[in-house]
């Protein structure tokens, strides 16, 4: 993901058979929480969802995206603090 100017770091990857995949999670997590994402925006627009997303977006479906973004999240973080080393540590040696 970018933002307006690029400049915003990306969270995702691509593994090595060319998925993207969102730094700490799988690809199967990273499929489920995009799935779960796109239900949840459906829901916050106020658009009418079909009976079954309705049942899976609440409850579980919420738990599951709010488990699956920490994740994300959590290992986002690290990763950032680690590029800011990596970066800070190039800076010095040149």
């Amino acid at each position: 993901m970018t933002g307006l100017m690029n400049n915003a770091p990306r969270r995702y990857f691509v593994d090595a058979v060319g998925r993207r995949v969102l730094i700490g999670l799988t690809p199967e997590e990273t499929f489920e929480f995009e799935r779960l994402d796109s239900k949840r925006a459906l829901d916050q627009e106020g658009m009418q969802a079909a009976a079954d997303d309705r049942r899976s977006w609440s409850g579980m479906g919420e738990q599951r995206w709010l488990e699956l973004y920490e994740k994300h999240e959590g290992a986002w973080r690290v990763w950032m603090a680690q590029s800011r080393t990596k970066r800070r540590e190039a800076f010095s040696l040149s």
